[in-house]
């Protein structure tokens, strides 16, 4: 039997092929579920090995490992869990009472604190994951993802109406398959907490929280007020709070327009800010050009990206947002396109959605209150904020209630001694509502309210040093010294990456792409007519460098296409990306394969096998991984896919061609 197909090069590249392939085939198999607990894990357990901690001053020594609590604290022979504990070691001689974190969502971690170096000198930093993210048990709901990446507008009333029963379907098969719904409330978390104080051995502890992590700072303290030594809480979200308060957002988009009036760029743009932006709201343009600008998405995605003022949370801040409505008021609606994309493209994903329905059920009551009412009145933004973190509403009938909770839902007092750290222009959790309706029943209390500053992001990255010394000024000796800032002032101007400008290079981008994908493979369709192809060298390199502009120009054409013909679908959907990726990779490496010394019949072979290949290839590399590594996953698989094929019809040919020996 004759062999001469298979060259050493051959083989080897026939063998490198086959295992990227098969690797990509893994990557989208495998089962990316987190293990429950083991039956026998004894629940109270916790085990910690040394390690190191990432932080802003690099890597601290520190403590890694499990913790294994009940599902539901309260129910007896409740199923074992287990939550990941984090240990940062304090540098320091003598450390004080350690701090625990509580970082904010709802829906995120709980185990990242890049800033934990500023604190760790006298405390030992504690990271307890959260129950329903970061544990064995993640209240993960595809079912809401789904809805809300295949909607015409995320804040929408079929939207809303699909969200609501997506997290129905979502807590359905969650008890289903025998988890405990009402083992995910914040009292819940905070048993978690003290079953960690307790393990570790110290008698009191501090706790540092943000935005909804306040509110479990609150059950704790309310709880187990004599574990708590001192608490501070940045950007304070009191009960009832879980929801965008209409007057209160016009407040503050009315504080950015004073602000505006003083600041002579932004006076120079509008007479009146918030009167601009009320104006073009009525109006909202629905096109920029022939791509679709959703309205519900910007609304929701505006309220969003306005909780910080800082150039740290650019370009996603309020000078950013103010920027884009001013520049749709004087009729570019480009940057209204670039936040309503970056909704659809981040928002689905961004959040575990059944641990943000757990912990957000809480204001259950004060939401159905504000929905029986109608709902917004009539605010510049609208009910988009509202609706789509409790769709629409209906978030409060289709996710269960915790029963632990009825005792939580008003302020309670306390004399745990605590700090409450705001911004003035923070929308999400602004300051009013902590002064009035939390600090009176803090007799140990102090507020800090920190001048244009915003949300949590702006707390912790402006003046970093004199976020140390309030924060450790308090923790050590009680003390409230903001003696180290600043007063912050809002910068309207927003730069070169302003969402306009974005809105426009990524359209260029996209177009771009998308002709230079056309103009080479016109290029190397004539040369496959004129003069029956490439050489092989030539042929080879074609096939390994032109993937990626085909298979990015093909992914152009289809998000393009959707944006401008189909809004209502999601921009990443096989069906929709994989057959021009799959498409234009096949047939580009058909073409640099292709010779006039081939046999028609071969040549017919490669032209329907490399586009076939292609295409699955595409499909395999899709389903490894998502977003935009999904992207380049599914350029790869249809490159490989295609070249495979096309190597296997090489050296079957070859072999065809030989003479067999006698």
């Amino acid at each position: 039997m004759d062999t001469s197909g298979l060259t050493p090069a051959r083989i080897i590249a026939l063998a490198a092929m086959t295992l990227i392939t098969l690797a990509l085939g893994y990557l989208g198999a495998r089962d990316t579920t987190t293990p429950a607990a083991s039956p026998a894990a004894k629940v109270g357990t916790l085990t910690l090995n040394p390690c190191t901690y990432e932080t802003e001053a690099g890597a601290l020594p520190a403590d890694c490992g499990t913790l294994t609590v009940p599902e539901n604290h309260d129910v007896p022979g409740s199923r074992p869990i287990t939550l990941p504990v984090n240990r940062i070691r304090a540098t320091g001689p003598d450390p004080a009472e350690p701090i625990f974190r509580l970082g904010g969502g709802p829906g995120q971690t709980n185990m990242t604190f890049k800033e934990a170096a500023r604190l760790s000198e006298r405390h030992d930093i504690v990271l307890v994951g959260y129950r329903g993210i970061d544990g064995s048990v993640v209240l993960d709901c595809p079912e809401v993802t789904t809805a809300m990446r295949y909607s015409a507008d995320l804040a929408g009333p079929e939207t809303t109406r699909r969200t609501s029963q997506a997290y129905a379907d979502c807590a359905g098969r969650l008890t289903e398959d025998g988890t405990d719904l009402d083992g995910y409330s914040l009292p819940q978390r905070v048993e978690d907490l003290e079953t960690v104080r307790r393990a570790l051995g110290y008698r009191r502890i501090n706790l540092i929280s943000q935005s909804v992590g306040t509110r479990t700072a609150m059950i704790y303290a309310w709880r187990h007020p004599r574990s708590i030594h001192r608490s501070v809480m940045t950007g304070v979200n009191p009960p009832g709070r879980f929801l965008w308060d209409p007057a209160t957002t016009d407040d503050q988009l009315a504080r950015y327009a004073r602000l505006c009036a003083q600041d002579h760029a932004c006076a120079a743009r509008t007479e009146d800010l918030a009167a601009s932006m009320k104006a073009t709201a009525a109006h909202l343009p629905d096109r920029w050009g022939p791509l679709a600008v959703k309205s519900g998405n910007v609304r929701a995605a505006t309220l969003i990206g306005l909780v910080n003022s800082t150039r740290f949370a650019a370009p996603l801040n309020a000078p950013a947002m103010l920027d884009a409505w001013l520049a749709a008021a004087d009729g570019d609606p480009s940057g209204l396109w670039a936040i309503s994309l970056l909704a659809d493209l981040t928002i689905p994903t961004s959040f575990v959605w059944g641990e943000s329905a757990a912990t957000t059920m809480i204001d259950a009551a004060p939401v159905d209150r504000y929905y029986a009412r109608g709902g917004d009145p009539g605010s510049i933004l609208g009910n988009a904020g509202a609706d789509l973190l409790w769709a629409g509403g209906g978030l409060t009938k289709a996710w269960p209630s915790g029963p632990d909770t009825r005792g939580y839902q008003q302020t309670r007092p306390t004399d745990v001694e605590t700090l409450l750290i705001s911004g003035t222009v923070d929308f999400t959790t602004p300051a009013e509502p902590a002064t009035r309706e939390l600090l009176p029943a803090l007799p140990n209390g102090h507020q800090v309210i920190l001048a244009e500053l915003g949300h949590t992001t702006d707390f912790w990255r402006y003046q970093p040093e004199a976020n140390r010394r309030l924060l450790t000024a308090f923790f050590d000796h009680g003390q409230v010294d903001t003696s180290g800032y600043t007063t912050h002032k809002v910068d309207f101007r927003v730069g070169t990456f302003s969402m306009p400008n974005i809105a426009k290079i990524l359209a260029g981008v996209l177009t771009g792409l998308t002709l230079a994908a056309a103009v080479l493979l016109a290029g190397m369709t004539r040369r496959v007519r004129r003069r029956g192809g490439f050489g092989p060298r030539t042929g080879v390199w074609l096939r390994v460098l032109t993937p990626v502009i085909l298979g990015l120009g093909g992914w152009s054409l289809a998000m393009l296409t959707v944006s401008i013909l189909w809004p209502s679908t999601y921009l990443g959907d096989p069906l929709v990306t994989v057959p021009p990726v799959g498409l234009a990779i096949g047939y580009g490496a058909y073409c640099a394969w292709t010779r006039r010394d081939r046999t028609s019949r071969h040549r017919r072979r490669g032209l329907a096998a490399a586009p076939a290949a292609a295409l699955a290839g595409a499909w395999l590399g899709f389903s490894a991984a998502d977003g935009l590594t999904g992207a380049t996953t599914m350029i790869i698989g249809a490159a490989l896919a295609a070249n495979l094929a096309l190597l296997t019809l090489d050296i079957i040919g070859d072999r065809a061609a030989t003479p067999s020996e006698s």
